[in-house]
């Protein structure tokens, strides 16, 4: 693969107990053309409640506030992908790719979209490769051939893949000292965290989550609960649909 970057490496997220997902791991390894770690997810349902109150924050950080109280499997996720930015730091690199266990990649369309994005994150700092199809309308920022670089208006929740910058990472190890809410809906408040997520039109990436044994963040709700989740979630989205909009115009 000719590079833009010459100092980069792909980190694979892997929970050990979910066996389901070995098989993904070595087919990511085998696809992804960069040298690949593994990084042993921090696993939420064994950490100490000591650990747990060093990282999460007892009050609301940032606004709006998130509202659900999160469970163990989001703090190992969350702690995970620190985990992650911390390597591309402590290891000097010009970035690093970060997926998730639960993903396959398709080699044919994946490799151009690498490339393209290596040819722009020194710029943009965070590049993510959506799993799912970006329906709101986007900004298109740079383009290449069929490719095109994105900037999505809330930010695309999921961090199933992306490419993230030395300076992104430094950025983002410093705000999240402590945690109020997901990574990926951290990850959203740009005005907050300094730090815009750009995506790719073509991803290459798709999700197999059912495939892997199912998610490891879930919690199951009864009907009347799921359906005030529900609600709160809806509400919780406009309005980071609107702080997004309103923030994007003045930075």
């Amino acid at each position: 693969m000719n590079s833009e970057l010459s100092n980069i490496k792909c980190f694979i997220i892997h929970l050990q107990r979910a066996k389901k997902r070995k098989k993904f791991v070595k087919d990511i390894v085998n696809k992804v053309p960069i040298i690949s770690e593994i990084i042993y997810a921090v696993d939420g349902s064994l950490l100490s409640e000591k650990k747990i109150k060093s990282i999460l924050s007892n009050k609301k950080i940032y606004n709006p506030k998130y509202p659900f109280k999160l469970n163990s499997g989001e703090i190992g996720c969350f702690l995970s992908h620190r985990e992650a930015w911390r390597r591309i730091v402590d290891q000097k690199l010009e970035a690093g790719l970060i997926i998730e266990d639960d993903v396959r990649v398709n080699p044919s369309i994946f490799n151009k979209s690498l490339n393209f994005t290596f040819k722009n994150i020194e710029k943009y700092k965070y590049i993510q490769f959506q799993v799912r199809e970006i329906k709101r309308k986007s900004t298109i920022i740079q383009t290449e051939n069929e490719l095109e670089l994105l900037y999505p208006v809330p930010t695309q929740l999921r961090t199933s893949a992306q490419l993230v910058s030395f300076e992104a990472a430094v950025e983002l190890l410093n705000k999240t000292k402590k945690i109020d809410r997901p990574v990926d809906t951290t990850l959203q408040m740009f005005w907050e965290t300094k730090i815009k997520c750009y995506c790719v039109n073509k991803s290459g990436i798709s999700d197999h989550t059912l495939e892997a044994g199912g998610s490891t963040l879930a919690q199951k709700n009864h009907s009347k609960l799921k359906l005030l989740r529900n609600i709160k979630r809806s509400v919780y989205r406009i309005k980071i649909l609107y702080l997004s909009k309103f923030q994007n115009k003045k930075i």
